[in-house]
Order: structure tokens, then C-alpha cells, then sequence
């Protein structure tokens, strides 16, 4: 029996490190939706061969595009048919989700939650095969994503960062399209929102996915969420939304020279309407910082754990191999590490 999932999904779209996680648990944490982590699901579908190729896969890529177009070619509606046999393959890979994440029998369950961040770098694809499922997209200072996620990934090492992913050049631009000609149902919330006015924000989601306004979510560890690929670090730091992490970054980009203009070499290629879309204006993007006190920044103290010692490792592993050795065996590592450390 085929099953329709459109009308049951909401895919919460956003950078790495925008505070994605703390959502998806907060909105999971209401009696009408439920997540799991990460599954990953529509940015390998999108890349099979037909919407675009790619640069390394474990086939001839373009062939398999051509081969693909000309079939679809000879379909009776042409793209429309490859897109509804992807959605189909879709509804019941979320359909399986869905059934096992919520409780059995509980009827109050209305949607399934995917918070993959590539399928932000995938939207044109995602939003053929569903154009009626609900989207909500999530900003973030461009400055604190990428303050975030060079201290959380790669120790504070922002060239290791920008070199295994330049993420705001690639992220802000494909978001941002998509808000300034939304073609599908959208809503869009910032993380300095959802830390600062929380109950409103999560009244304007509630409203925009027709769902009951819970206040109690906002406690978002009342809800269990199964472990998985997403956030360990900072959403396990507090049981509700707090403005402690909102402006962190603005010290630690004052302070240091290098690791500003790594950020701002990234948005230097963005738009000004791709800054205005995402909420941060090219006019007073740096704004925060023109009265920051660059003498007050004290460097984060490292915060042990398994996960963050085991990230050290592979940082250390995949440069210091780079810098003393070279060969096919070396390359086989360092890309072990790239895909570990993407996990």
C-alpha cells in the first residue's frame, strides 16, 4: 500500500553549528512531533545521477546522468514521474522513521522532523520531490556559526575549518535564495530569536505547522531523542534556550585578526541580497564588534569528553600524517578522518 508522508514531514533547514539540534529537540519535546537523528536520506538520493553530478563517487557520474535523462525522456510526464518514484522511495524510508519514533497507537503525532543540514545544499531537488511538506529555516550570525563550529570541530583551528568546509559560502547563498522567493511553505527563525524571545518563537512555529503552542517544550530535555549523528556538545549544556551563547564569537573575532578575516572571507562572495535575506545586513554585519574589547577575550577552556578527545585525535591525525608523509596509504587515511570528522 503506498503511503504519502508529504503532508507528515517538516524538514528544519540550516547551516551546521545555527542551533539546529536545540530546535529539533524543543520541537520534539511537543506531543505533535517526533525526530531522529540525522538520517541523510534526500542528499544521496539527489545526487544519483539525474539533478546534478558529483565530483567523487564510486561511479561514472556522468554517464549515469546521461543514461538516466534519456530514459526519464521516454517517461509519459518526463521529470514528473522520476520525481514521483524519489518521493515514493522517500515516503517510506520517513514512513519506517516515523512509525518507529513515535509512540505506538499515539494518534496525536502529526509530523516527522528531519534536521539534516546538507539538505540545505540540495533544496532545488528536496522541493520537487516535496513541495508541500513545511520548511522552517534557521539562521544564525555568520560570525558565531563559524565561531561555533571551528571551536566545536576542529579545536579552534579556523584554517582547518574553512579548509575541510568554507560552510558559510556555501550554506548562506543556497538558503538564501530560497527566502527571498520562497516557493514552497517556509517559515523563518534565527537562533539569537529562539534564545532571546523564546515562547513567541516557538508560538510562531506552532501557529505556521498548526499545531498546539506547548510553553512546556521549551524544557526540550523532557523528551528523549535517540543518539545519532547531530550536536553532543552544547544542547547537552542546558535544558532550555539561554543567550549565553549568543555573542561569544564577537570577542573572540575581535581579539583575533586571522580568524576574522577567515569568516569574512567567506561572506566576501555573498551578496548583499543573500546577507539582507539571511537577516544579517552587509551594513551592520560586523556592527557588534566596533565597541567590543578585544582585552576581555579569554580562550575557551577545552571541556573533555569522549567525543571532543576523540575529534582531537583525528585532527591531529589527518594533519600531522599530511605534513610528514605522502602516498596512496596517507591519502586513504586523511580521507578516513574527513569522513569521521563529518559524523
Amino acid at each position: 500500500m503506498e503511503r504519502n508522508m508529504e503532508r507528515n514531514l517538516v524538514f528544519l533547514i540550516s547551516t551546521p553549528r545555527a542551533g539546529s539540534t536545540m530546535l529539533m529537540r524543543i520541537l520534539n519535546a511537543t506531543s505533535s512531533i517526533v525526530s531522529r537523528p540525522e538520517p541523510h536520506l534526500v542528499p544521496a538520493l539527489a545526487h544519483l545521477g539525474f539533478w546534478e553530478t558529483v565530483d567523487k563517487a564510486p561511479y561514472d557520474q556522468l554517464q549515469a546522468q546521461n543514461a538516466m535523462r534519456d530514459l526519464v525522456r521516454h517517461f509519459p510526464n518526463q521529470d514528473d514521474d522520476y520525481y514521483a518514484a524519489c518521493r515514493a522511495y522517500c515516503d517510506a524510508l520517513y514512513g519506517k522513521m516515523f512509525d518507529i519514533t513515535k509512540p505506538e497507537g499515539d494518534d496525536t503525532v502529526r509530523y516527522f522532523l528531519d534536521k539534516t543540514p546538507a539538505n540545505a545544499l540540495v533544496l532545488p531537488f528536496l522541493m520537487k520531490v516535496y513541495p508541500n511538506a513545511k520548511y522552517v529555516f534557521l539562521t544564525r550570525h555568520p560570525g558565531a556559526i563559524f565561531a561555533s563550529y571551528a571551536n566545536s570541530f576542529f579545536d579552534g583551528d579556523y584554517q582547518a575549518a574553512v579548509d575541510f568546509n568554507p560552510i558559510l559560502s556555501r550554506y548562506i547563498p543556497a538558503m538564501a535564495k530560497e527566502l527571498r522567493t520562497p516557493s514552497v511553505p517556509l517559515l523563518h527563525v534565527s537562533y539569537e530569536q529562539i534564545v532571546s524571545s523564546p515562547e513567541e518563537t516557538l508560538k510562531r512555529l506552532t501557529e505556521f505547522l498548526d499545531i498546539p503552542f506547548e510553553p512546556e517544550a521549551l524544557e526540550y530535555k523532557r523528551a528523549n531523542v535517540a543518539e545519532g549523528l547531530g550536536d553532543p556538545l552544547g544542547v547537552q549544556k542546558h535544558d532550555r534556550p539561554v543567550t549565553s551563547s549568543m555573542d561569544k564569537w564577537v570577542l573572540e573575532l575581535a581579539a583575533d585578526k586571522r580568524k576574522f578575516e577567515i569568516v569574512a572571507k567567506q561572506l566576501a562572495g555573498v551578496t548583499p541580497e543573500d546577507l539582507d535575506a539571511w537577516g544579517t545586513p552587509k551594513s551592520t554585519l560586523w556592527s557588534s564588534m566596533e565597541t567590543a574589547d578585544p582585552k576581555q577575550y579569554k580562550a575557551r577552556k577545552t571541556e573533555w569528553s569522549r567525543y571532543v578527545l576523540t575529534r582531537k585525535v583525528l585532527i591531529w591525525l589527518r594533519r600531522d600524517i599530511h605534513n610528514r608523509f605522502h602516498g596512496r596509504l596517507v591519502k586513504k587515511i586523511r580521507f578516513v578522518c574527513d569522513v569521521l570528522l563529518r559524523g
